[in-house]
């Protein structure tokens, strides 16, 4: 890094903290006021509220992470430009475009760290939270461990359970359904209880109806040898999309896949976690375009202009993302059609850009 890169980011590390403080207590804030009633009416203790609060936190630092760089890169380069620093450079030969590169590398390497951060960190502590959050205002849970329907072997095996437990990879209330290519039903095996020895399921009692010509008959299933669908295909179809790595929503969508089951909507989710990992090099490509734009009332220019970006994004990301859900449009464009157009919008706007 030359002496003008250090400079540059030294100016752009400052502002960047303290909007990333800013926006993450904002985000954090308005999650609080939105359930500060069903709190008080539960008269949840304040040490309990805390809690939910700091569970919430790296999702808040999340969703802060973009709009802080787009403000930090749009106050910094406003700054300079205020202060005519700009005009030196851009006099001494230095380009525009050589100048803003800690920028636009600060974007890649926040990018890099938004994607693992959010796969390693967000996850599990957003569960919590929301779990947390359940438990302290009397809502269901593990609702979604109950009722378990799944199917394999290509929609030839149907498994319904009436609870998993992912700790003790237990079943209990298992019927198994076993078809035909021409969906005619071959045999039912019913158990009280399936245990996993770590190749296959050991039933407790079970019992297998099947059918002998025209008669259905009845026996002690043999063994339980053949049934080796993984546990994490019960646990993955038992949690939301949101509660899964990325490594695991992957196998989830190939659970569904090689069940014959819908599957559009948690491919959407999964090209999601992705594509919002690249907003932070989108943004930087926006404030970068901005930032020279504002010579008066730089802090609330520079406010107005990210948050107001930062908020016609994420409203195109959830129309886009609410359609490919739906299947109106495919997964992959749905997560990322924003992306590309923001990606757009910076480069037009850095083209016009005064340097």
């Amino acid at each position: 890094m030359s002496t003008l890169d250090r400079y540059l980011v030294r100016q752009f590390l400052p502002i960047f903290a303290a909007g990333a403080l800013m926006f993450m207590l904002f985000i954090s804030l308005i999650d609080l006021f939105a359930n500060l009633w069903r709190y008080l009416n539960y008269e949840v203790p304040m040490g309990q509220i805390f809690l939910v609060c700091a569970y919430y936190l790296p999702k808040s630092f999340s969703y802060a992470l973009p709009v802080a760089l787009l403000f930090a890169a749009a106050y910094t380069l406003g700054d300079l430009y205020s202060r005519n620093e700009l005009s030196a450079i851009f006099a001494s030969g230095i380009p525009f475009s050589r100048f803003s590169l800690p920028l636009v590398v600060i974007g890649l390497l926040s990018s890099g760290f938004s994607f693992f951060f959010e796969d390693k960190v967000v996850v599990p502590t957003f569960k919590l939270k929301n779990d947390l959050g359940s438990l302290l205002l009397h809502q269901p849970r593990g609702a979604r461990d109950s009722y378990i329907v799944i199917k394999s072997k290509n929609g030839r095996r149907v498994y319904s359970v009436d609870y998993y437990d992912h700790r003790a990879m237990l079943l209990n209330g298992v019927i198994i359904l076993e078809l035909s290519e021409t969906d005619g039903a071959l045999s039912v095996v019913r158990a009280p209880k399936a245990s996993w020895n770590g190749e296959h399921w050991e039933f407790s009692n079970a019992v297998i109806y099947h059918w002998e010509g025209t008669l259905m008959r009845i026996k002690p299933l043999p063994s339980g040898r053949g049934y080796t669908e993984s546990p994490d295909t019960f646990r993955r179809s038992a949690v939301n999309v949101e509660d899964l790595s990325a490594h695991e929503a992957a196998f989830m969508v190939e659970d569904l896949k090689a069940a014959g089951l819908p599957f559009t909507n948690v491919l959407a989710d999964y090209y999601h976690r992705y594509s919002f990992s690249s907003v932070c090099f989108v943004v930087m490509v926006l404030s970068i375009s901005m930032g020279g734009r504002f010579r008066k009332n730089i802090l609330l220019m520079s406010f107005a202009s990210s948050l107001g970006s930062a908020v016609v994004f994420y409203v195109t990301e959830m129309i886009t993302m609410m359609m490919a859900r739906m299947g109106y449009i495919p997964p992959l464009v749905g997560a990322w059609f924003p992306v590309g157009l923001f990606v757009l919008i910076g480069a037009a706007l850095l083209k016009t850009a005064k340097t």
